[in-house]
């Protein structure tokens, strides 16, 4: 599927607009020092340059069609019923007046479900993470409150959703635990994340703690997140003979593909996985029970089937972030040199779920000290369970992290942020590797001038304008670089100077596909309205997750090994009648539409001239990147400085955010234009964690009890204040492209910096997000 296919010409003006504008951001949007990475091409025309996303036109003219508009023949409409208990078995399903309402052409049960094998890869609904042992529709079992008991296929979406209403349940109850007191009375278990054990113990935390002259020791609470894309889940699944063709909100086609092809004993080629577009993800667009149930029901009635999670859908099958309670415990001697950092507590999760929320991770890298003890402990309730969350572990390690580092400022009578800088690592504080590129403390200082952070008022609750109540607060993040295995791209070169490049990557809005055509672009030597990007089908190769900010830096590794390939290709084909006769691939370089040597640009030869001497109207390289060993070697991270003033009514205790700035030392920035708005984008998310979201969970029953976006609040156009957004640009020199992610580096830090900025406006702290009302008055 190519983002141009269906809308060629739109997008070529946009691209042909955008090049002919092309200049760098102006002085004061953005703080120059990059490196040229010697792995592009040797133009940088593009790299750093502001481009405008390629799939833009087609998404404000209503041409990208998403997964839930695929249009197909014969399509029925579905709608889930969900258990209303925690735990326990379905005692009696009445389906009697569903299966005879208007329409209803399939009610499809346990008792008439196919029979299916329990998924076995992660991102499964309810294990999220990990081996699966949960089966789906296969049994009366009842695992969580608002597992699906029932599908409902019918001609409309209208009469699949009366019919729903239909379904009777009664149910035996079992003994569950939903209480968060029942679930660490239980007692807890050591938490593993990825398989690794959340614990690290480096001396005596506790002694250096006592004997710290300074030391600050809090417990601190963040409450359940869910997710609110603005695409709903959905799906469109029809059987085509023996293959089962999907088009999903996937951030993992691949992966997906794979465990489907399980679940219904298929080869993997029998599962076609599309996925063009998807509304955004955050974590939450992975392989969940809907589609599988969707898939079974099309099966079973032989015709395409379109299922759309409802709002409250969403909420009672997809997962989110769970609840933690954080003890940060943090000794300093009297110049304020960290002595000890504890950093422990518990994330709950569900009997069939691996995935705790990991919150010591940033703890991990951010500070040096002579001592710490970090872990994560998890107790299981009977719940939907918890999955991956923009930033998973460091969001809500940070907000506990930094407000403590703040306490520890206020204690010491020293300013947070030289009290920051002063306890920088030199190297990674527990592997003692040395960082591939760490520059936050530049970020810190330029971020400091430009803020105006020495206006701040080190007294709390002193600075005031009428009845307002003004402060400031900072903090920082951390967020690793990763880049996962698997990544392939495919790219084919024909005479007429355009590209196709192919690899099994998502587009959920964050400008993937842009940024990919800008690395081919460069890396090919072709302007970029010559470059076709295809992206979000099973069928290519590779296996790319949307996930961990690691897409980019996989697809660069991608391209960059087909390209290799490419290249070899070309100098073989060109032969000893080449200007490039004799050369290797390690001294050529693109530019132009043609292979020329990297230190002689005379000696030239286009890819138009080498195919037609060939005879050949194309040439296909296609290549897996090499295996990611940077890590092993290096410490390698994204980070943030976050500074933000706000205003708290001394009356009513409104609080309302008036600015924000995040500088950011993400190494080199390709799109300028794409990455200030996922930079923004995370930092509103961090103000909704600070002041707003929260998922209110019945104790009782196990039920969420707002289950939509009147009650479940996130931040609004009135509740964004202006956000300023800098950062270093300086390329790491151990990366393919210089480049880290971006993606969830910006929500790290921000909820702290608000809750320190309260503080210094109030003289309060809160220590149990969301920061509300009544914790003010």
């Amino acid at each position: 599927m190519s983002i141009i296919d269906s809308a060629k010409s739109a997008a070529q003006t946009l691209v042909q607009g955008a090049m002919s504008k092309l200049v760098p951001l102006a002085p004061d949007s953005w703080i120059p020092g990059g490196v040229p990475d010697p792995l592009i091409a040797r133009k940088h025309g593009l790299i750093g340059t502001p481009v405008s996303r390629l799939d833009g036109p087609l998404k404000v003219q209503g041409r990208a069609r998403f997964s839930a508009e695929v249009d197909a023949a014969d399509i029925a409409y579905a709608a889930l019923v969900h258990a209303a208990v925690p735990r326990g078995r379905i005692a009696t399903l009445d389906t009697a007046a569903a299966r005879a309402a208007p329409g209803v052409i399939l009610v499809m049960t346990h008792e008439n479900a196919p029979r299916m094998n329990a998924p076995a890869l992660f991102g499964s609904s309810p294990t999220a993470v990990g081996p699966a042992d949960l089966p789906v529709m296969q049994d009366d079992r009842i695992h969580w409150n608002g597992q699906p008991i029932a599908i409902v296929l019918a001609e409309t979406q209208e009469q699949a959703d009366h019919a729903r209403s239909l379904v009777v349940a009664t149910y035996s109850i079992e003994p569950s635990i939903t209480s968060l007191k029942a679930a660490k009375d239980a007692g807890p278990k050591p938490g593993l994340f990825m398989g690794e054990p959340l614990l690290t113990q480096i001396g005596d935390a506790e002694a250096f703690l006592s004997a710290a002259p300074y030391k600050i020791d809090h417990l601190y609470r963040t409450p359940r997140h869910n997710h609110n894309p603005i695409e709903l889940h959905g799906a469109t699944i029809w059987w085509d003979g023996d293959t089962l063709v999907i088009h999903d909100a996937t951030q993992m086609v691949t992966a997906q593909g794979l465990t489907i092809a399980g679940v219904f004993d298929l080869k993997p080629e029998q599962v076609h996985i599309l996925s063009p577009y998807v509304g955004g993800g955050f974590g939450s667009k992975g392989l969940w029970v809907h589609q599988i149930i969707g898939a079974a029901a099309a099966k079973l009635a032989g015709r395409p089937v379109r299922i759309a999670l409802s709002r409250e859908g969403v909420y009672r099958i997809v997962g989110g972030r769970t609840l933690t309670e954080q003890r940060v415990a943090i000794g300093a001697q009297a110049d304020g040199c960290f002595t000890s950092i504890i950093h422990s507590g518990i994330a709950a999760m569900t009997p069939h779920n691996n995935m705790p929320e990991p919150f010591i991770l940033g703890t991990k890298v951010g500070y040096g000290a002579d001592s710490f003890k970090l872990s994560v402990e998890t107790v299981e309730m009977d719940m939907v369970a918890n999955t991956f969350m923009r930033a998973p572990g460091e969001a809500v390690g940070t907000f506990a992290l930094e407000c403590a580092i703040d306490e520890l400022a206020a204690e010491i009578g020293m300013d947070p942020v030289d009290l920051r800088i002063l306890n920088e690592p030199v190297k990674d504080p527990i592997s003692g590797l040395p960082f591939s590129s760490r520059h936050i403390v530049e970020a810190w200082r330029r971020g400091a001038e430009r803020f105006g952070w020495s206006e701040r008022i080190t007294t709390p609750g002193t600075r005031r304008e009428g009845e307002w109540l003004i402060g400031m607060g900072c903090a920082t993040g951390t967020y690793p670089y990763y880049r996962m295995p698997g990544a392939a791209a495919r790219i084919t070169l024909t005479r007429n100077g355009t590209a196709t490049v192919e690899i099994a990557a998502h587009e959920m809005g964050m400008g993937t596909s842009t940024t990919t055509a800008i690395v081919a672009a460069e890396r090919l030597g072709l302007p970029m309205d010559k470059i076709d990007v295809r992206y979000g089908d099973s069928t290519i190769p590779g296996a790319i997750m949307a996930g961990g900010s690691q897409q980019t830096a996989a697809i660069g590794g991608a391209v960059i090994a087909a390209h290799n390939a490419l290249v070899a290709q070309l100098l073989k084909m060109a032969g000893n009648d080449s200007p490039l006769a004799g050369l290797t691939s390690a001294e050529v370089g693109s530019e132009d539409g043609a292979l020329v040597k990297l230190d002689d640009p005379t000696r030239r030869e286009s890819y138009a001239s080498i195919l037609n001497r060939a005879q050949m109207d194309s040439i296909v390289a296609s290549e897996e990147a090499s295996q990611p060993l940077e890590m092993m070697h290096w410490s390698m991270h994204s980070h943030s400085a976050i500074f933000c003033e706000i205003a708290v009514n001394s009356i009513t205790a409104e609080t309302r955010v008036r600015r924000i700035l995040g500088s950011f030392d993400c190494g080199r920035i390709l799109n300028p234009k794409t990455a200030r708005s996922q930079f923004r984008g995370g930092m509103i998310m961090g103000l909704g964690m600070a002041l707003m979201e929260e998922t209110q969970f019945d104790e009782r029953n196990g039920r969420i009890m707002n289950p939509s976006l009147s009650e479940y609040h996130i931040p609004v156009h009135l509740d964004v204040p202006d956000i300023d957004v800098i950062w270093t640009d300086i390329a790491d020199p151990h990366t393919p492209m210089g480049a880290h992610g971006i993606g969830e580096i910006g929500i790290t830090g921000t909820a702290a910096a608000v809750a320190n900025a309260v503080y210094n406006a109030t003289g309060k702290r809160v220590r149990d997000l969301p920061i509300t009302l009544d914790k003010l008055l």
